[in-house]
Order: C-alpha cells, then sequence, then structure tokens
C-alpha cells in the first residue's frame, strides 16, 4: 500500500530537499552499489521531523487500516513513532504509542518497554524495511503482550528483492513480511514514486541518473503486479 499520488511525489521532494533522498553510488547493507540512498536519520531538525510526521499521519489514516495505537522499534522507530502519534493527535485522532529499549532497564519501572501498554491493533512504525529484523522482533513483542500487529507502516519501498547477489528471492523484503505476518505494509512513497519524479521533472535533481536506477531496478526490482497494491 502506499500513499495518494500527489503526497507520494511531495514527500519525495521533501526527501530530496532535506538531504535524506541522495542520488550517485552507495554501498547498501547487502553489498550492493546503489544510485540512491535514503537515511532517515538525516530528518533531524524539529521542522523537518514535524513535516516527517505529517507524512506519516496522513498515509496511515489514507490507508484505511484500523489501528489502536502505534509502536516504534528501536531505535529509529522511537522518534518516528513518536512524532507521528503528535501528528495525529493534531488531526484529531489521539493516539497511544509505545516503544522498546534495546537493553532491559533492571531499576524504576524496569522491562524492555516504555510508553503505554500494548493493547488492540498496533501499527509499526519504521523508516525502510530491509532484511525485516526489526519488523521480526515488533511482532513478537506485540504478540507477547497479548497485542495484535495491524501493519507497518515505513517511509520508503525501495521494492527490492530480498536476499544476496546469486540467491535473490522472487519477493521483495516488504513483500517477506506482508506474507510471512498475514498484514499490509503501507508506505509513503516506492522507488516508482521516485522513477515517476524523474521522468515528469526532467531538470529536477533525479532526471541525472533516471537511468542507473532504471539498470538497479532492472536487476535487483520487483515490477509490475508482483510490486504489491497501492490505495
Amino acid at each position: 500500500m502506499t500513499a495518494s499520488s500527489s503526497l507520494r511525489t511531495d514527500f519525495v521532494r521533501f526527501a530530496i530537499d532535506q538531504g535524506v533522498l541522495r542520488f550517485g553510488s552507495f554501498t547498501t547493507k547487502s553489498g550492493r552499489i546503489s544510485p540512491y540512498f535514503f537515511n532517515a536519520g538525516l530528518f533531524h531538525h524539529g521542522g523537518s521531523l514535524g513535516q516527517l510526521a505529517g507524512f506519516y499521519a496522513n498515509t496511515l489514516l489514507g490507508s484505511g487500516v484500523a489501528f489502536d495505537m502505534l509502536f516504534g522499534p528501536a531505535y529509529k522507530g522511537i522518534p518516528l513513532a513518536s512524532a507521528t502519534a503528535v501528528a495525529l493527535a493534531g488531526m484529531g485522532r489521539d493516539t497511544a504509542f509505545a516503544f522498546n529499549r534495546k537493553e532491559a532497564k533492571d531499576h524504576g519501572e524496569g522491562g524492555t518497554l516504555v510508553g503505554a501498554p500494548l493493547a488492540g491493533k498496533v501499527v509499526i512504525i519504521d523508516d525502510v524495511i530491509t532484511a525485516g529484523t526489526s519488523v521480526r522482533e515488533s511482532v513478537d513483542i506485540i504478540r507477547a503482550a497479548g497485542a495484535e500487529p495491524a501493519a507497518v507502516l515505513i517511509a520508503l519501498d525501495r521494492m527490492e528483492r530480498a536476499g544476496q547477489n546469486g540467491e535473490l528471492s522472487p519477493l521483495s523484503a516488504v513483500q517477506e513480511v506482508e506474507q510471512r505476518y498475514g498484514m499490509p505494509v503501507i508506505s509513503i512513497a516506492s522507488l516508482t514514486d521516485i522513477l515517476a519524479l524523474a521522468a515528469s521533472d526532467t531538470a529536477g535533481a533525479v532526471a541525472p541518473h533516471q537511468q542507473a536506477i532504471l539498470d538497479y531496478r532492472a536487476r535487483y526490482g520487483v515490477t509490475g503486479a508482483s510490486a504489491g497494491t497501492g490505495l
């Protein structure tokens, strides 16, 4: 699932303007040489984080997914879930949130969970999905508390096949999460939206890198019906 067309385009432009979405040559965690790189950690000012939270909140509300609260996996998910809860409250949807610690606290209230008790339908909020490790850990935490993982909400779907070179899955990391846990992954934007902007804005920052991105997608991407569904 992705957000509306205008919101997706606005988000891609916003990420470029903030220097969060960059183009060139980058080595990913999997060892691939990617012509673009998205680092949500660079939304590190109050204003940009507030705008980002607005994109998350509008995308979630527009998805039609029923939810009761938010969960932010440590570490990047913590500010994302917190800020999104603030944005939702500003839109009239006051929503509880929680997050986890990497290590259990051995004093005070103790434990690994902080925030509201996990209950009802819980949306996991993160920046991207690569190996799906944080999703798996989050699902285990939510289910152990007796709550229900309802969806995952991310900023960008790279629409990229999971696995290492020579052992590529036919599914993307996002699709594997959807299949494994039987819940939707909602993204604000995707690789398709980056390429659409490159094609429509020939004088923009993306256009000079369009062919490199297309070549990268041809090698690693999932396309067509297998790429997932939109709203």
